[in-house]
Protein backbone atom coordinates (compact mmCIF):
# COMPACT_ATOMS: atom_id res chain seq x y z
CA UNK A 1 0.00 0.00 0.00
CA UNK A 2 2.69 2.01 1.21
CA UNK A 3 4.55 1.81 -2.17
CA UNK A 4 0.66 2.42 -4.26
CA UNK A 5 0.64 5.53 -2.54
CA UNK A 6 4.44 6.76 -2.97
CA UNK A 7 4.48 6.27 -6.69
CA UNK A 8 0.72 7.64 -7.27
CA UNK A 9 1.97 10.58 -5.50
CA UNK A 10 5.24 10.61 -7.69
CA UNK A 11 3.44 9.64 -11.14
CA UNK A 12 0.12 12.02 -10.41
CA UNK A 13 2.56 14.73 -9.01
CA UNK A 14 5.03 15.05 -11.83
CA UNK A 15 2.52 15.28 -14.91
CA UNK A 16 0.41 17.92 -12.73
CA UNK A 17 3.71 19.94 -12.61
CA UNK A 18 4.58 19.61 -16.21
CA UNK A 19 1.17 20.35 -17.56
CA UNK A 20 1.04 23.56 -14.95
CA UNK A 21 4.71 24.49 -15.93
CA UNK A 22 3.69 24.59 -19.39
CA UNK A 23 0.91 27.38 -18.98
CA UNK A 24 3.35 29.15 -16.25
CA UNK A 25 5.90 29.58 -19.26
CA UNK A 26 3.73 30.82 -22.13
CA UNK A 27 1.97 32.99 -19.47
CA UNK A 28 5.35 34.52 -18.48
CA UNK A 29 7.26 34.72 -22.00
CA UNK A 30 3.84 36.68 -23.66
CA UNK A 31 3.71 39.30 -20.27
CA UNK A 32 0.94 37.98 -18.40
CA UNK A 33 0.73 37.89 -14.81
CA UNK A 34 0.54 34.93 -12.72
CA UNK A 35 -0.46 35.30 -9.39
CA UNK A 36 -0.68 31.58 -8.09
CA UNK A 37 0.78 28.23 -9.50
CA UNK A 38 -0.73 25.28 -7.80
CA UNK A 39 -0.86 21.99 -7.46
CA UNK A 40 -4.25 20.44 -6.51
CA UNK A 41 -7.91 22.58 -6.43
CA UNK A 42 -9.32 24.20 -3.39
CA UNK A 43 -8.24 26.26 -0.68
CA UNK A 44 -4.27 25.46 0.14
CA UNK A 45 -2.38 23.61 2.29
CA UNK A 46 0.86 24.95 4.56
CA UNK A 47 3.05 23.69 1.34
CA UNK A 48 2.98 27.35 -0.15
CA UNK A 49 5.29 30.27 -0.28
CA UNK A 50 5.72 33.49 -2.26
CA UNK A 51 8.39 34.28 -5.01
CA UNK A 52 7.98 37.07 -6.89
CA UNK A 53 4.75 38.16 -8.13
CA UNK A 54 3.29 34.48 -7.75
CA UNK A 55 2.56 31.96 -5.41
CA UNK A 56 3.48 28.79 -5.04
CA UNK A 57 1.08 26.28 -3.23
CA UNK A 58 -0.20 22.41 -2.41
CA UNK A 59 -3.67 22.37 -2.24
CA UNK A 60 -6.09 20.18 -0.44
CA UNK A 61 -7.75 18.56 -3.59
CA UNK A 62 -5.13 16.81 -5.48
CA UNK A 63 -6.58 16.10 -8.67
CA UNK A 64 -5.25 18.22 -10.86
CA UNK A 65 -3.84 21.84 -10.46
CA UNK A 66 -3.96 25.67 -12.06
CA UNK A 67 -2.01 28.10 -13.17
CA UNK A 68 -4.20 31.01 -12.07
CA UNK A 69 -3.33 34.32 -14.33
CA UNK A 70 -4.32 37.48 -14.31
CA UNK A 71 -7.51 38.08 -14.45
CA UNK A 72 -10.40 40.72 -13.93
CA UNK A 73 -13.40 38.72 -15.55
CA UNK A 74 -12.31 35.25 -14.14
CA UNK A 75 -12.30 35.71 -10.73
CA UNK A 76 -15.82 35.25 -9.94
CA UNK A 77 -16.36 31.77 -12.23
CA UNK A 78 -13.04 30.32 -10.52
CA UNK A 79 -12.82 30.85 -7.29
CA UNK A 80 -14.75 28.31 -5.95
CA UNK A 81 -12.03 25.70 -7.26
CA UNK A 82 -8.97 28.26 -7.50
CA UNK A 83 -8.44 28.96 -3.29
CA UNK A 84 -10.14 32.19 -3.09
CA UNK A 85 -8.77 35.66 -4.61
CA UNK A 86 -5.10 36.83 -4.85
CA UNK A 87 -2.88 39.53 -4.49
CA UNK A 88 -1.99 42.04 -5.97
CA UNK A 89 -3.31 43.81 -8.22
CA UNK A 90 -1.98 43.67 -11.83
CA UNK A 91 -2.01 46.52 -14.43
CA UNK A 92 -4.58 46.08 -17.78
CA UNK A 93 -1.93 45.55 -20.21
CA UNK A 94 -0.82 42.28 -17.73
CA UNK A 95 -4.59 41.27 -18.06
CA UNK A 96 -5.02 37.58 -19.53
CA UNK A 97 -7.94 39.61 -22.00
CA UNK A 98 -6.03 42.11 -22.71
CA UNK A 99 -3.79 40.10 -24.88
CA UNK A 100 -3.86 39.04 -28.42
CA UNK A 101 -6.18 36.05 -29.05
CA UNK A 102 -2.37 34.44 -31.20
CA UNK A 103 -0.88 34.81 -27.59
CA UNK A 104 -3.70 33.72 -25.34
CA UNK A 105 -4.47 30.27 -27.71
CA UNK A 106 -0.67 29.56 -26.86
CA UNK A 107 -0.84 30.03 -23.48
CA UNK A 108 -3.47 27.88 -23.49
CA UNK A 109 -2.19 25.32 -25.52
CA UNK A 110 0.98 25.14 -23.90
CA UNK A 111 -0.12 22.68 -20.92
CA UNK A 112 -1.24 20.12 -23.87
CA UNK A 113 1.99 20.41 -25.66
CA UNK A 114 4.32 20.21 -22.52
CA UNK A 115 2.49 16.97 -22.02
CA UNK A 116 2.74 15.33 -25.52
CA UNK A 117 6.44 16.57 -25.49
CA UNK A 118 7.27 15.17 -21.62
CA UNK A 119 6.22 11.77 -23.07
CA UNK A 120 7.58 11.79 -26.14
CA UNK A 121 11.12 12.55 -24.05
CA UNK A 122 10.50 10.12 -21.25
CA UNK A 123 9.36 7.62 -24.41
CA UNK A 124 13.04 8.51 -26.44
CA UNK A 125 15.39 8.59 -23.09
CA UNK A 126 13.82 5.03 -22.11
CA UNK A 127 14.72 4.45 -25.76
CA UNK A 128 18.09 5.18 -25.21
CA UNK A 129 19.14 3.81 -22.02
CA UNK A 130 17.25 0.26 -22.46
CA UNK A 131 16.67 -0.22 -25.90
CA UNK A 132 13.98 -2.65 -26.52
CA UNK A 133 13.55 -6.48 -26.52
CA UNK A 134 11.53 -8.50 -29.23
CA UNK A 135 10.34 -11.75 -29.12
CA UNK A 136 12.10 -13.10 -32.48
CA UNK A 137 8.90 -15.86 -32.97
CA UNK A 138 6.69 -15.44 -35.85
CA UNK A 139 5.48 -19.18 -36.52
CA UNK A 140 2.38 -20.79 -34.75
CA UNK A 141 2.50 -23.56 -32.78
CA UNK A 142 -1.44 -24.44 -32.86
CA UNK A 143 -4.57 -22.52 -32.74
CA UNK A 144 -7.18 -23.73 -30.40
CA UNK A 145 -10.22 -23.38 -31.88
CA UNK A 146 -12.31 -23.45 -28.78
CA UNK A 147 -11.51 -19.75 -27.80
CA UNK A 148 -11.49 -18.58 -30.91
CA UNK A 149 -14.70 -16.13 -31.57
CA UNK A 150 -17.47 -17.10 -34.43
CA UNK A 151 -15.76 -14.24 -36.61
CA UNK A 152 -12.32 -15.30 -36.53
CA UNK A 153 -13.01 -19.15 -37.18
CA UNK A 154 -11.00 -19.34 -40.52
CA UNK A 155 -7.90 -19.07 -38.23
CA UNK A 156 -8.31 -22.99 -37.10
CA UNK A 157 -7.28 -23.26 -40.63
CA UNK A 158 -3.44 -22.14 -40.44
CA UNK A 159 -1.69 -25.28 -39.62
CA UNK A 160 0.87 -25.84 -36.98
CA UNK A 161 4.67 -24.43 -37.49
CA UNK A 162 3.15 -21.64 -39.82
CA UNK A 163 4.50 -18.67 -40.31
CA UNK A 164 3.01 -15.28 -40.13
CA UNK A 165 3.98 -13.10 -42.48
CA UNK A 166 1.95 -9.90 -42.89
CA UNK A 167 -0.82 -8.39 -40.96
CA UNK A 168 -2.93 -5.41 -42.36
CA UNK A 169 0.13 -5.21 -45.05
CA UNK A 170 2.73 -4.92 -41.91
CA UNK A 171 5.52 -7.03 -42.01
CA UNK A 172 5.81 -9.22 -38.63
CA UNK A 173 9.30 -9.18 -37.43
CA UNK A 174 8.31 -10.81 -34.28
CA UNK A 175 5.91 -11.82 -31.73
CA UNK A 176 5.20 -8.42 -30.16
CA UNK A 177 4.22 -6.73 -33.62
CA UNK A 178 2.02 -9.66 -34.22
CA UNK A 179 0.86 -8.95 -30.14
CA UNK A 180 0.61 -5.38 -31.22
CA UNK A 181 -1.53 -5.61 -34.81
CA UNK A 182 -3.88 -8.27 -33.14
CA UNK A 183 -4.74 -5.62 -30.50
CA UNK A 184 -4.51 -2.99 -32.79
CA UNK A 185 -7.37 -0.48 -31.48
CA UNK A 186 -7.82 1.22 -35.10
CA UNK A 187 -7.81 -1.59 -37.08
CA UNK A 188 -11.65 -2.12 -38.61
CA UNK A 189 -10.55 -5.90 -39.62
CA UNK A 190 -7.43 -8.25 -39.44
CA UNK A 191 -5.99 -9.31 -42.82
CA UNK A 192 -3.54 -11.94 -41.88
CA UNK A 193 -1.27 -13.22 -44.58
CA UNK A 194 0.75 -16.98 -43.66
CA UNK A 195 3.54 -18.41 -45.28
CA UNK A 196 2.40 -21.31 -48.07
CA UNK A 197 -0.98 -20.01 -48.08
CA UNK A 198 -2.20 -18.02 -51.32
CA UNK A 199 -5.07 -16.17 -49.76
CA UNK A 200 -4.97 -14.33 -46.48
CA UNK A 201 -6.93 -15.20 -43.60
CA UNK A 202 -9.87 -12.40 -42.94
CA UNK A 203 -11.04 -12.00 -39.43
CA UNK A 204 -13.92 -9.11 -39.97
CA UNK A 205 -13.88 -7.90 -36.04
CA UNK A 206 -13.32 -4.57 -35.41
CA UNK A 207 -9.88 -3.06 -33.38
CA UNK A 208 -12.36 -1.56 -30.65
CA UNK A 209 -13.71 -5.02 -29.91
CA UNK A 210 -11.32 -5.47 -27.53
CA UNK A 211 -12.96 -8.71 -26.28
CA UNK A 212 -13.09 -10.69 -29.59
CA UNK A 213 -9.41 -9.14 -30.35
CA UNK A 214 -8.03 -10.54 -27.04
CA UNK A 215 -9.54 -13.99 -27.94
CA UNK A 216 -7.89 -14.07 -31.13
CA UNK A 217 -4.94 -13.38 -29.71
CA UNK A 218 -5.21 -15.49 -26.65
CA UNK A 219 -6.04 -18.30 -29.64
CA UNK A 220 -2.82 -18.36 -31.08
CA UNK A 221 0.12 -19.95 -29.36
CA UNK A 222 3.66 -19.13 -30.82
CA UNK A 223 5.67 -21.88 -31.77
CA UNK A 224 8.08 -21.76 -28.19
CA UNK A 225 10.86 -24.04 -27.91
CA UNK A 226 10.05 -26.34 -24.76
CA UNK A 227 12.46 -24.83 -22.33
CA UNK A 228 12.35 -23.17 -18.83
CA UNK A 229 12.73 -19.63 -18.77
CA UNK A 230 11.39 -18.98 -15.24
CA UNK A 231 9.58 -21.67 -12.51
CA UNK A 232 7.59 -19.63 -10.31
CA UNK A 233 8.31 -19.72 -6.89
CA UNK A 234 5.80 -21.65 -4.75
CA UNK A 235 3.90 -23.32 -7.94
CA UNK A 236 3.68 -26.68 -8.53
CA UNK A 237 6.56 -26.79 -10.82
CA UNK A 238 9.05 -24.97 -8.42
CA UNK A 239 7.86 -27.06 -5.66
CA UNK A 240 8.86 -30.17 -7.73
CA UNK A 241 12.65 -29.14 -8.02
CA UNK A 242 11.77 -27.77 -11.56
CA UNK A 243 14.28 -24.95 -12.39
CA UNK A 244 14.58 -21.84 -15.71
CA UNK A 245 17.15 -23.45 -17.58
CA UNK A 246 15.73 -27.14 -17.98
CA UNK A 247 14.01 -28.63 -20.71
CA UNK A 248 10.59 -30.62 -20.98
CA UNK A 249 11.52 -33.97 -22.87
CA UNK A 250 7.78 -35.61 -22.18
CA UNK A 251 4.62 -35.46 -20.36
CA UNK A 252 2.26 -38.80 -19.10
CA UNK A 253 4.56 -40.41 -21.76
CA UNK A 254 3.44 -37.85 -24.65
CA UNK A 255 6.67 -36.27 -26.52
CA UNK A 256 7.05 -32.56 -26.02
CA UNK A 257 8.29 -30.39 -28.87
CA UNK A 258 7.10 -26.87 -27.72
CA UNK A 259 6.11 -25.04 -25.23
CA UNK A 260 2.26 -25.47 -26.46
CA UNK A 261 2.59 -29.48 -26.01
CA UNK A 262 3.29 -28.67 -22.39
CA UNK A 263 0.74 -26.36 -22.09
CA UNK A 264 -1.79 -28.56 -23.72
CA UNK A 265 -1.13 -31.48 -21.50
CA UNK A 266 -1.00 -29.09 -18.44
CA UNK A 267 -4.15 -27.65 -19.11
CA UNK A 268 -6.39 -30.68 -19.58
CA UNK A 269 -5.08 -32.32 -16.23
CA UNK A 270 -5.93 -30.13 -13.27
CA UNK A 271 -5.43 -31.94 -10.15
CA UNK A 272 -4.14 -34.95 -11.52
CA UNK A 273 -0.47 -35.94 -11.15
CA UNK A 274 1.70 -36.23 -14.03
CA UNK A 275 5.40 -37.51 -14.61
CA UNK A 276 7.10 -35.33 -16.33
CA UNK A 277 10.66 -35.76 -18.10
CA UNK A 278 13.23 -33.34 -18.44
CA UNK A 279 16.58 -32.84 -19.87
CA UNK A 280 19.04 -30.65 -17.19
CA UNK A 281 22.82 -30.02 -18.55
CA UNK A 282 23.89 -33.84 -19.57
CA UNK A 283 21.48 -35.52 -17.16
CA UNK A 284 17.77 -36.69 -17.27
CA UNK A 285 15.42 -37.13 -14.50
CA UNK A 286 11.63 -37.72 -14.37
CA UNK A 287 9.35 -35.48 -11.72
CA UNK A 288 5.64 -35.90 -10.70
CA UNK A 289 3.66 -32.20 -11.08
CA UNK A 290 0.10 -31.80 -9.98
CA UNK A 291 -1.55 -28.87 -11.74
CA UNK A 292 -3.21 -26.52 -9.48
CA UNK A 293 -6.79 -25.96 -10.64
CA UNK A 294 -7.47 -22.86 -11.55
CA UNK A 295 -11.11 -21.06 -12.99
CA UNK A 296 -10.50 -19.17 -16.38
CA UNK A 297 -13.52 -17.83 -18.57
CA UNK A 298 -13.57 -19.54 -21.90
CA UNK A 299 -13.75 -16.06 -24.55
CA UNK A 300 -15.87 -17.80 -26.72
CA UNK A 301 -18.43 -19.01 -24.74
CA UNK A 302 -18.21 -17.21 -21.80
CA UNK A 303 -18.47 -19.95 -19.81
CA UNK A 304 -16.52 -20.94 -16.78
CA UNK A 305 -13.38 -23.56 -17.19
CA UNK A 306 -11.37 -25.44 -14.66
CA UNK A 307 -7.79 -25.60 -16.21
CA UNK A 308 -4.52 -27.30 -15.02
CA UNK A 309 -1.36 -24.53 -14.03
CA UNK A 310 1.73 -25.44 -12.93
CA UNK A 311 3.47 -22.21 -12.89
CA UNK A 312 6.47 -22.31 -15.99
CA UNK A 313 7.16 -19.98 -18.27
CA UNK A 314 8.56 -20.32 -21.53
CA UNK A 315 12.64 -19.78 -22.15
CA UNK A 316 12.79 -16.70 -24.90
CA UNK A 317 15.60 -15.86 -26.56
CA UNK A 318 14.61 -11.98 -27.18
CA UNK A 319 16.07 -9.69 -30.14
CA UNK A 320 17.68 -6.95 -28.41
CA UNK A 321 17.98 -3.34 -30.54
CA UNK A 322 20.08 -0.27 -29.37
CA UNK A 323 19.18 2.84 -30.29
CA UNK A 324 21.78 5.53 -30.79
CA UNK A 325 20.62 9.13 -29.85
CA UNK A 326 18.52 10.10 -33.25
CA UNK A 327 17.46 6.62 -33.22
CA UNK A 328 16.44 7.18 -29.38
CA UNK A 329 14.24 10.20 -30.56
CA UNK A 330 12.77 8.65 -33.75
CA UNK A 331 11.45 5.60 -31.74
CA UNK A 332 10.07 7.56 -28.85
CA UNK A 333 7.90 9.92 -31.49
CA UNK A 334 6.76 6.39 -32.65
CA UNK A 335 5.62 5.42 -29.16
CA UNK A 336 4.38 8.65 -28.51
CA UNK A 337 2.24 8.23 -31.64
CA UNK A 338 1.25 4.76 -30.88
CA UNK A 339 0.20 6.08 -26.94
CA UNK A 340 -2.18 9.22 -28.70
CA UNK A 341 -3.75 6.78 -31.48
CA UNK A 342 -4.52 4.49 -28.57
CA UNK A 343 -5.79 7.03 -26.20
CA UNK A 344 -7.72 8.74 -29.27
CA UNK A 345 -9.28 5.36 -30.79
CA UNK A 346 -10.29 4.21 -26.86
CA UNK A 347 -12.33 7.75 -26.38
CA UNK A 348 -13.92 7.58 -29.46
CA UNK A 349 -15.03 3.89 -28.82
CA UNK A 350 -16.17 5.04 -26.15
CA UNK A 351 -18.93 7.51 -27.53
CA UNK A 352 -19.95 5.52 -30.26
CA UNK A 353 -20.88 3.22 -27.79
CA UNK A 354 -18.05 0.30 -29.15
CA UNK A 355 -16.31 0.37 -25.87
CA UNK A 356 -17.93 0.17 -22.69
CA UNK A 357 -17.31 3.00 -20.36
CA UNK A 358 -16.64 0.67 -17.43
CA UNK A 359 -13.14 0.09 -18.64
CA UNK A 360 -12.07 4.02 -17.87
CA UNK A 361 -10.10 3.73 -14.66
CA UNK A 362 -9.75 6.65 -12.57
CA UNK A 363 -7.25 7.70 -9.37
CA UNK A 364 -7.70 4.23 -7.82
CA UNK A 365 -6.50 2.19 -10.65
CA UNK A 366 -3.38 5.05 -11.48
CA UNK A 367 -2.40 4.46 -7.99
CA UNK A 368 -2.87 0.71 -8.11
CA UNK A 369 -1.20 0.07 -11.41
CA UNK A 370 1.95 2.59 -10.43
CA UNK A 371 2.33 0.72 -7.02
CA UNK A 372 2.61 -2.50 -9.35
CA UNK A 373 4.86 -1.14 -11.97
CA UNK A 374 7.29 0.48 -9.41
CA UNK A 375 7.40 -2.50 -7.99
CA UNK A 376 8.79 -4.30 -11.03
CA UNK A 377 10.90 -1.43 -11.87
CA UNK A 378 11.44 2.13 -12.99
CA UNK A 379 11.49 1.74 -16.61
CA UNK A 380 8.32 0.04 -16.47
CA UNK A 381 7.30 3.17 -13.93
CA UNK A 382 8.17 5.69 -16.06
CA UNK A 383 6.89 3.91 -19.38
CA UNK A 384 3.43 4.20 -17.70
CA UNK A 385 3.74 7.69 -16.79
CA UNK A 386 4.55 8.49 -20.75
CA UNK A 387 1.36 6.92 -21.34
CA UNK A 388 -0.58 9.04 -18.88
CA UNK A 389 1.24 12.15 -19.65
CA UNK A 390 -0.15 11.28 -23.71
CA UNK A 391 -3.72 10.89 -21.89
CA UNK A 392 -3.70 13.42 -19.97
CA UNK A 393 -2.74 16.08 -22.80
CA UNK A 394 -5.27 14.33 -25.14
CA UNK A 395 -8.29 14.74 -22.46
CA UNK A 396 -7.50 17.82 -21.38
CA UNK A 397 -8.24 18.78 -24.91
CA UNK A 398 -11.96 17.52 -25.05
CA UNK A 399 -13.64 20.84 -25.57
CA UNK A 400 -15.35 21.10 -22.40
CA UNK A 401 -15.24 23.81 -19.74
CA UNK A 402 -13.27 23.74 -17.05
CA UNK A 403 -10.80 21.91 -19.37
CA UNK A 404 -7.56 23.48 -21.92
CA UNK A 405 -10.24 22.37 -24.91
CA UNK A 406 -13.14 24.55 -23.72
CA UNK A 407 -11.09 27.31 -23.06
CA UNK A 408 -9.61 27.01 -26.72
CA UNK A 409 -13.18 26.64 -27.70
CA UNK A 410 -14.31 29.76 -26.23
CA UNK A 411 -11.04 31.39 -27.72
CA UNK A 412 -12.10 30.52 -30.93
CA UNK A 413 -15.68 31.49 -31.18
CA UNK A 414 -14.01 35.09 -30.43
CA UNK A 415 -12.33 34.74 -33.30
CA UNK A 416 -15.13 34.01 -35.51
CA UNK A 417 -17.53 36.18 -33.68
CA UNK A 418 -14.70 39.19 -33.46
CA UNK A 419 -15.59 39.45 -29.82
CA UNK A 420 -15.64 37.05 -26.77
CA UNK A 421 -18.63 35.78 -25.30
CA UNK A 422 -20.05 37.82 -22.52
CA UNK A 423 -18.78 36.87 -18.91
CA UNK A 424 -21.73 35.90 -17.66
CA UNK A 425 -22.23 33.31 -20.23
CA UNK A 426 -19.00 31.58 -19.55
CA UNK A 427 -19.37 31.61 -15.75
CA UNK A 428 -22.38 29.16 -16.89
CA UNK A 429 -20.77 27.20 -19.43
CA UNK A 430 -18.12 27.00 -16.89
CA UNK A 431 -20.46 25.35 -14.19
CA UNK A 432 -22.22 23.39 -16.53
CA UNK A 433 -18.17 22.23 -17.53
CA UNK A 434 -17.77 21.54 -13.80
CA UNK A 435 -20.55 20.21 -13.71
CA UNK A 436 -19.64 17.74 -16.21
CA UNK A 437 -16.29 17.03 -14.90
CA UNK A 438 -17.54 15.68 -11.25
CA UNK A 439 -19.91 13.66 -13.28
CA UNK A 440 -17.03 11.90 -15.38
CA UNK A 441 -14.88 11.79 -11.74
CA UNK A 442 -17.87 9.99 -10.31
CA UNK A 443 -18.11 7.35 -13.21
CA UNK A 444 -14.23 6.31 -12.75
CA UNK A 445 -14.37 6.29 -9.23
CA UNK A 446 -17.51 4.03 -9.11
CA UNK A 447 -15.24 1.79 -12.20
CA UNK A 448 -12.72 1.96 -9.31
CA UNK A 449 -14.65 0.57 -6.22
CA UNK A 450 -16.34 -2.10 -8.27
CA UNK A 451 -12.94 -3.14 -10.12
CA UNK A 452 -11.49 -3.64 -6.37
CA UNK A 453 -14.75 -5.83 -5.88
CA UNK A 454 -14.37 -8.17 -8.97
CA UNK A 455 -17.68 -6.40 -10.15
Amino acid sequence: MLVSVVAFVFVLGVLIFVHELGHFLAAKAVGIGVPRFSIGFGPATPLRFQRGETEYVVAWFPLGGYVKMASREEQEAMASLEGGPTEPEFPAERLFESKPLWARIVVISAGVFMNFVFGWFVYATLAGLYGSTEDPTTTIAAVDSTTLPPAARHLADIPSGAQILRINGDTMRSYDAIVAAILDPGSQRLRIDVAGQAEPVLVPIRGTDTQDRQAVLGSLYPQWGPGVGEAVPGRPAARAGIEAGDRFIAVAGDTVRTYYDLFKAVNANPGVALPMTLERGDSVFTVSVTPAEETVTNPATGEEETVGRIGVNPAIEPLRIRYGAAGAVVEGWHRTWRAADLVWVTLKGIVLRQISAKEIGGPIFIGQMSGQLARIGLSALFEFMALLSVNLAILNLLPIPVLDGGHLVFLLIEGVRGRPLSVQARMRLTQAGLFILFGLMALVFTNDILRIFGR
